[in-house]
C-alpha cells in the first residue's frame, strides 16, 4: 500500500528531513508514526500526499509513484489519501456539512452523491446531530471528528493523521483514537504521527520511530520508546 525506498528529503534551506528512509506500509495497517519534533515525521506524511518531492528516492502508494506523479494528477491521489490535521483545518464560516460537502464539491461530485455522502461520514464520527452547526461551536473533538469526516468523505483507501490528538483532552483524545481504530477495521489503512506516548503504549500497535530523519525502531505491537515492556491498562479498545 505504501512504500518508500531510500527516501531523502532537503529543504531549500538545508535541512535534512528525512535520511535514506526505506519502509513498507500494508494494506490495512494501522501504523504509529513517532519520534521527537523535528525528526521528520509529518515531512514523511507529507511526501504521500505530494505536498513535497523527495530530493532523492521513490515514494510508492496504491501503486502510484508519487515522486515522479505529474501535477494533473495529483488531485486523483488525494481522493483516495485523506489528511488529518492537529490544528483541524475547517472552514469556520461553513457548517459541519458544509466542511464536508466541499471535500467533495472540489472533486466534482455529483449533488446526489453529496447527499448520500455526507450523512453517511458524520453517523459515522457521530456528528448527524449537529451537521447543521459552525466550528466556533464545538468542542475541540468534536472539531477533530468533523475534519476526520472530511478526510473520510471520498471513501480514501489511506488515511494521514499528523498529530489528531495533540490539542485534546484525555477525554476526547480516547474517543477519536476510539474512531481511527473502527475506521481501521473497516479497511482503511491508517498512519498516524504522533507524541502522544499513552496512546502508543496502550494501543499496542506497529510503531515506527525516526530519529534525525532515519528510521531507527519498527516494532509490530511496539510502545512509545519500542520497548517490549507491556503498560497494562487499556484504552478498552480492541487490539
Amino acid at each position: 500500500m505504501i512504500s518508500l525506498r531510500g527516501v531523502t528529503l532537503v529543504y531549500p534551506n538545508g535541512t535534512r528531513a528525512l535520511d535514506g528512509v526505506d519502509l513498507e506500509i500494508a494494506k490495512g495497517s494501522f501504523v504509529f508514526l513517532v519520534g521527537h519534533s523535528g525528526t521528520g515525521k509529518s515531512s514523511l506524511l507529507r511526501l504521500l500526499y505530494r505536498e513535497q518531492r523527495p530530493s532523492k528516492g521513490t515514494v510508492v502508494v496504491d501503486g502510484i509513484h508519487v515522486d515522479d506523479l505529474k501535477r494533473s494528477r495529483i488531485p486523483a491521489l488525494r481522493r483516495n489519501v485523506g489528511v488529518v490535521f492537529q490544528d483541524f483545518k475547517l472552514l469556520l464560516d461553513k457548517t459541519v456539512w458544509e466542511n464536508v460537502a466541499f471535500a467533495l464539491q472540489v472533486t466534482g461530485a455529483r449533488t446526489r452523491d453529496v447527499m448520500r455522502q455526507v450523512p453517511r461520514v458524520l453517523d459515522l464520527v457521530g456528528l448527524a446531530h449537529k451537521s447543521r452547526v459552525f466550528p466556533s461551536e464545538l468542542s475541540g473533538g468534536e472539531q477533530q471528528r468533523a475534519a476526520i469526516a472530511r478526510a473520510l468523505v471520498n471513501n480514501p483507501k489511506i488515511l494521514l493523521c499528523d498529530e489528531p490528538t495533540g490539542n485534546l483532552d484525555p477525554v476526547n483524545t480516547n474517543e477519536v483514537m476510539d474512531l481511527l481504530h473502527r475506521i481501521n477495521l473497516k479497511g482503511t489503512t491508517v498512519l498516524v504521527a504522533t507524541h502522544n506516548a499513552i496512546v502508543v503504549d496502550r494501543m499496542r500497535r506497529r510503531v515506527i520511530r525516526l530519529e534525525h530523519g532515519k528510521i531507527v525502531g519498527d516494532e509490530e505491537r511496539g510502545s512509545y520508546n519500542i520497548a517490549p515492556a507491556e503498560t497494562g491498562e487499556s484504552l478498552g479498545l480492541a487490539r
